[in-house]
């Protein structure tokens, strides 16, 4: 009895020491500086918004940078090169998860028993965790910060065996979303992103991802920007530390490999404008977040969003005749932001206007009755049709009658508009200026 005493003290008193040695390891492991620092790249061959030149390279492999809103690249280089993913294939396991959560398939509430499979992971001194136990029912919500803010991969093989099946189920959703939202540069082979044959991703492809996940799911940045999470009483920050140091970061993930050096996705918000960043292959965990504080920073000081206003030259209706409404509303499809260098926002000039100055019923939503067209001096940023905002049928037989006259009426009176026009225009001198021609 007391040597199982003794025995009971001594693993209580290696518990803390175990935790510890194992959080020194990974950040370590996390924060050691790779032997081979990637060259920096040259200015002529990084990509910007406008005709200046790139301001400066960043010590990393790869980075893009685009404006959520108008899906405008600002920056970029090597957005395109291959490699391995790390921890940001968890981006995907947290957007597979929250659309499950959207379908009805789970709730956050629901348990996930933890298998030893992941539970292996959570004792494994080289890879982040957020320390799960085998047996231990854990709720969906929880596991999420745990993927996404203490990086977990037993949180992640724990969501991927729940929502797949098994590992393998899980990675075939992975590269089917994969394909679904146009990832044509990203195979994933583990829900947690550690070393696989064959795996990789790039830039351009974690820009999208993050993208698509914000756009779906904006209460994800609700996860993202936490700061630090407990669970079982341990306590971590989150990996990515930009968050302690711009107010305006909410998002999204880090990653790193050996092979692949130090990835971050960040997202970033300002006014109207939202950034959305990867940079992949720093040397070290500290060059990831200043050199992408340094490019966030850049690009808020350095452009801006504009939303032309298209109201002056578009009535809110137009008038429709023989239907079972009197008129129908018409806008643009949704006009997007426009991003331009800061200073640029004044030459932007939106023309325009209808070309039906009446429908006749039935009219089908989103029939074309106009354009808009945005220009920078002499170069054209955007072109928009005008549409019917929704459908009108067609109308009672007296509704249809009464305006049939009315239709008439109104086509003979502007007939008879053109030809005093016309008349008008022929009076020598004064004619054409009379009538505006």
């Amino acid at each position: 009895m007391l040597w199982a005493t003794k025995r009971w003290k001594f693993v209580s008193a290696m518990v803390p020491v175990v935790l510890l040695s194992t959080s020194v390891a990974v950040l370590a492991r996390h924060y050691a500086r790779p032997s081979a620092p990637p060259p920096p790249e040259p200015l002529d061959a990084i990509h910007v918004l406008g005709s200046g030149p790139a301001p400066f390279a960043l010590n990393a492999r790869a980075a893009m940078l685009t404006e959520f809103h108008s899906g405008e690249v600002l920056y970029a280089y090597n957005e395109h090169m291959r490699m391995q993913p790390a921890s940001l294939a968890k981006i995907m396991t947290f957007y597979i998860t929250l659309e499950a959560l959207r379908n009805g398939k789970l709730t956050p509430d629901t348990g996930v028993t933890i298998s030893e499979k992941a539970w292996r992971l959570s004792i494994d001194q080289t890879v982040s965790k957020m320390f799960l136990e085998v047996g231990q029912q854990v709720p969906v919500k929880q596991l999420l910060y745990g993927l996404m803010v203490s990086s977990g991969n037993d949180a992640a093989m724990a969501l991927a065996e729940y929502l797949g099946g098994s590992e393998e189920g899980f990675v075939t959703m992975m590269n089917d979303y994969c394909r679904k939202l146009g990832l044509n540069e990203t195979r994933f082979a583990s829900p947690d992103g550690l070393p696989e044959p064959d795996q990789y991703t790039t830039a351009a492809d974690m820009v999208k991802l993050a993208t698509a996940l914000i756009r779906s799911f904006p209460n994800a940045l609700d996860v993202t920007s936490v700061k630090e999470f407990t669970f079982d009483k341990i306590t971590q920050r989150n990996w990515n530390t930009l968050l302690f140091y711009d107010a305006r970061v909410d998002g999204v993930k880090t990653g790193h490999v050996e092979e692949a050096g130090f990835h971050l996705v960040a997202t970033a918000h300002q006014d109207n404008m939202r950034l959305v960043s990867a940079l992949m292959g720093a040397p070290n965990a500290e060059k990831r977040r200043t050199e992408t504080e340094k490019l966030l920073a850049w690009a808020f000081r350095s452009f801006v969003n504009v939303t032309p206003d298209w109201h002056p030259l578009v009535p809110a209706a137009l008038p429709v005749y023989e239907g079972d409404a009197p008129e129908v509303a018409v806008a643009p499809p949704g006009l997007t932001d426009i991003t331009l260098p800061r200073g640029e926002e004044k030459k932007v000039k939106i023309s325009g206007g209808l070309d039906r100055s009446y429908l006749v019923a039935p009219v089908a939503a989103g029939t074309r009755v106009g354009s808009l067209t945005v220009r920078e001096d002499d170069r054209t940023l955007l072109s928009l049709p005008i549409e019917t905002q929704k459908a009108v049928g067609r109308g009672g037989i007296l509704r249809v009658l009464s305006d049939k006259f009315a239709l008439l009426f109104h086509r003979i009176g502007h007939l008879i508009g053109l030809a005093i026009k016309a008349a008008i225009r022929k009076i020598p001198f004064i004619g054409p200026r009379l009538v505006g021609a």
